[in-house]
Parts: C-alpha cells; sequence; structure tokens
C-alpha cells in the first residue's frame, strides 16, 4: 500500500498562504473502505500570514411530507403497537343519532341476544338528539348530581339567569361566579369546585368541546376523570346521552345491572366486575342494550311491560350505592335523556 495525503477542501483567499502537509501511513482498510483507528487519518495543517476561509453555507435539506408522515407513523408505532404488528389506529365510532346508526343496532342486537330482542320488542325505539354543547352538558350534569329531579330542574333555572342564558353557560361565566354566588343560588361548596375545576380545565386548554368530541372512548374517559366531581357513572352517561357514543356500559348502574339480572333470571344482581362478561354479545352497542335495561327495570314496578314514562320528567334519586347516584325511576338516568331537554 501506498502513502495516502487528506488535502483540505476549504476554498482559501490570502496574500501569502504556505502549506505544510503531513501524512502517515494508511492502516488497512474495512469492508467499507473506513480506517478502523480514527488517530491513523493523516492532518493538514494549513499556516498563512493572513489567512480569510470563506466557507460555503450549509444547505439545509427540506424533509418531504411523505417522510414525516412516515416518521410520526414509526413513532407512534412504537409508543402503540398492535399485536399483529400493525400500526394500532382508534376510530371514533358514529354516533347512535347518525342517520340509521339506530336500526342497525337494532338488528346486531336481535341477532346476537333473543333475550333482550323480547325486551326491545316491548318498548319504544331509542330516540337520541342532541342538546348542548359538551360543556354545558358537564356543568350541568355537575348540578344534578344527588339531586331530586324537581330540586335539581330549580338550582338549574337559577343557574342559567345567573349566567345569562343556556348560550351563557360558557367557562369564562363559570369562572367570574364566586363559590357564594353559587351557593345562592342552591349550589354547594364542594359542586362550586367542581364547577370551577371543569372551567378552568377548559379555559387552560387542557379540555375543550371540540376535543371531546374528537376523542376515542377510552381516552375520553381519562381525560373527563381527571375533573373534581366527575367519576366513571358521570362519563358513562355523557357518552351515552349527550355524545351518543354506541359501545358504553355503565357496568357500576345498578339500573342496568338490575336489567341483567331480571333479563337473564340471575339470583342475585351481578356485580359490576362480571357485566363485561354478561353483555359481550350487544357490542358494539352496548349503549342501546344499557338503554332498554332502564327501560325494562321501569317496567316492571309498572302494572303494564310496554309502559314508559312518557312525561321524561320522572326522576326521583333517592338512594345511592357503591357512591354511584340512582333514580328510583331508572327509566332516564339523571338529566341527560333527550326527553329532559
Amino acid at each position: 500500500m501506498g502513502e495516502q495525503t487528506i488535502h483540505s477542501t476549504q476554498s482559501l483567499s490570502s496574500s501569502a498562504l504556505s502549506t505544510t502537509t503531513t501524512t502517515a501511513a494508511a492502516p488497512p482498510a474495512t469492508s467499507n473502505n473506513l480506517p478502523t483507528d480514527p488517530a491513523a487519518v493523516s492532518t493538514t495543517i494549513i499556516t498563512a500570514a493572513t489567512t480569510t476561509i470563506s466557507l460555503r453555507p450549509r444547505k439545509i435539506r427540506k424533509v418531504s411530507s411523505s417522510f414525516s408522515s412516515s416518521v410520526l407513523a414509526e413513532d407512534a408505532f412504537k409508543k402503540n403497537p398492535s399485536s399483529d404488528g400493525r400500526l394500532a389506529v382508534r376510530v371514533i365510532p358514529r354516533p347512535l343519532s347518525a342517520d340509521g346508526e339506530i336500526v342497525v343496532a337494532l338488528r346486531h342486537l336481535r341477532a346476537a341476544d333473543p333475550h333482550l330482542g323480547r325486551v326491545m320488542d316491548a318498548h319504544e325505539l331509542p330516540a337520541f338528539q342532541y342538546l348542548h354543547p359538551p360543556f354545558h352538558a358537564l356543568a350541568r350534569s355537575i348540578l344534578y348530581q344527588q339531586l331530586a329531579f324537581k330540586a335539581a330542574a330549580s338550582v338549574y333555572s337559577r343557574f342559567l339567569s345567573l349566567c345569562g342564558g343556556e348560550a351563557g353557560v360558557v367557562p369564562e361565566a363559570i369562572l367570574a361566579l364566586t363559590p357564594h354566588q353559587l351557593r345562592q343560588i342552591g349550589v354547594s361548596g364542594r359542586k362550586a369546585s367542581y364547577l370551577h375545576d371543569l372551567a378552568r380545565k377548559y379555559h387552560t386548554g387542557i379540555l375543550s368541546d371540540a376535543a371531546i368530541v374528537a376523542m376515542d372512548d377510552k381516552s375520553l374517559f381519562t381525560m373527563l376523570t381527571m375533573v373534581k366531581g366527575i367519576g366513571a357513572w358521570s362519563v358513562h352517561m355523557f357518552m351515552i346521552f349527550s355524545l351518543h357514543r354506541p359501545d358504553v356500559l355503565p357496568v357500576g348502574d345498578l339500573g342496568v345491572r338490575k336489567g341483567v339480572q331480571m333479563l337473564y333470571g340471575l339470583e342475585e344482581v351481578p356485580r359490576p366486575s362480571q357485566m363485561d362478561q354478561l353483555c359481550e354479545q350487544w357490542r358494539p352497542y352496548r349503549s342501546v342494550g344499557s338503554w332498554y335495561m332502564w327501560r325494562l327495570v321501569e317496567a316492571k314496578g309498572t302494572s303494564t311491560m310496554a309502559s314508559s314514562n312518557t312525561e321524561g320528567g320522572g326522576l326521583d334519586i333517592t338512594t345511592m350505592e357503591e357512591g354511584i347516584v340512582q333514580q328510583q325511576q331508572l327509566v332516564d338516568p339523571i338529566q341527560m335523556l333527550p326527553s329532559l331537554g
């Protein structure tokens, strides 16, 4: 092997310039023609009386959108890969209020569970309508907690007046209300703190109506239960009756559990931990199955199987079990059914 000399490639401009180059014998190269020892690389020493080194600016390589997408996809895969090696993507299902979705749900449930099919034959079709934006619906759910329907409706009416009407129920307006003002209309100090916590999370951008609508069920549950005063049961009710999510099973709701007991002739009310397995065949329309469980329990307490609460206001919250508010008439859990708009 001969000697190898490495020359500087920079552009030099000088009135007097002398260059002395030292060399070193090149060591055996590896398979990729790179020296195995970095210290064995020849060096170039440049000396000049007056030297100006002009370097070209480095070019910034533009990254194509396809490259960016692939990098993001790879990153997402690393964070949340699926079991079969494909990228796990969470999809927001069509709401039950979408055209034709209820018909599809009923067809599926009839085929999947003949017992539930008989209950469906005895009752009216469920109806889901949008009434309030997410923030308004969540604030309203806080106000209705642990109150009989008439008392809650009275507090809510005064709350609307304090906010200047339904359009005034926004985070900024809630933050402007003092605990004393809220207590004057019948809102407890604890509920006032819940309302303020919800409003602050909106004000700081942690939550927003748009983000809530766009979240998948799992993310939504996680984010909403971060709000003080909003637990699992409240989130389930919100998801069913405000967002119309099709596959929500409120495992902690006593009405749904009692309905499942009646439906399958069980000796005891199933525990929350048993509900997923018992209602597995209702997927992906467990919200509709739950809706019929409330109807079933209500009907069993009346003289005829097909009777229903047509006035939509017969809620009387009288008992609590395992920290979850329950209703004497379970047809319309809390205030979120469309008939209570």
